[in-house]
């Protein structure tokens, strides 16, 4: 597990997991904690970073929110005990939350994602966003402006080591 997390300034947050393509993907706006309902077999493999948000977002059905899409690899050690790696796990959010979430996401055309997973004394978090798809033209843009910048940093790391 050397490298799979890091500590956050020592506070007990340890991150498991990261979804690396939600601010490639998406414009991120509100951003929540949320705990998730998760097996003995699924801890034990959260806690090995064996997670993958890739194509995961957030429903709501009969006044709860489902984490859909997340793969949590099977436990090697769980036996007959074991847990089907991609099921729909409901999140824990406050009544208030998900009325919220579920308000913006039918009426702005917004959608939730999560983007990143972790534990915080001992219990698992999920951290989620209200998110805006961007067109192709927007992340285009985007990786312009980021070429450009190292373009600049670069050159200017030449010119310190001229002087």
């Amino acid at each position: 597990m050397a490298g799979k997390g890091t500590k956050a300034g020592g506070s007990g947050v340890k991150i498991v997991a990261q979804n690396k393509n939600a601010r490639r993907l998406f414009d991120l706006f509100d951003r929540y904690e949320a705990g998730i309902v998760l097996t003995g077999s699924e801890m034990k493999s959260v806690r090995a970073g064996r997670v993958s948000f890739k194509d995961s977002y957030i429903t709501f059905s009969r006044g709860e929110a489902f984490l859909t899409g997340v793969h949590i690899a099977a436990y090697e050690n769980a036996g007959y005990a074991g847990h089907e790696p991609d099921r729909d796990r409901k999140l824990l959010l406050h009544k208030r939350e998900i009325d919220l979430l579920r308000g913006k996401v039918e009426q702005k055309g917004l959608t939730v994602i999560p983007t990143a997973m972790y534990l915080k004394k001992s219990l698992v978090k999920v951290e989620i966003a209200l998110a805006r798809g961007k067109k192709v033209h927007d992340q285009r843009e985007e990786l312009k402006q980021r070429a450009v910048k190292r373009d600049m940093a670069r050159e200017m790391a030449e010119v310190k080591k001229k002087m």
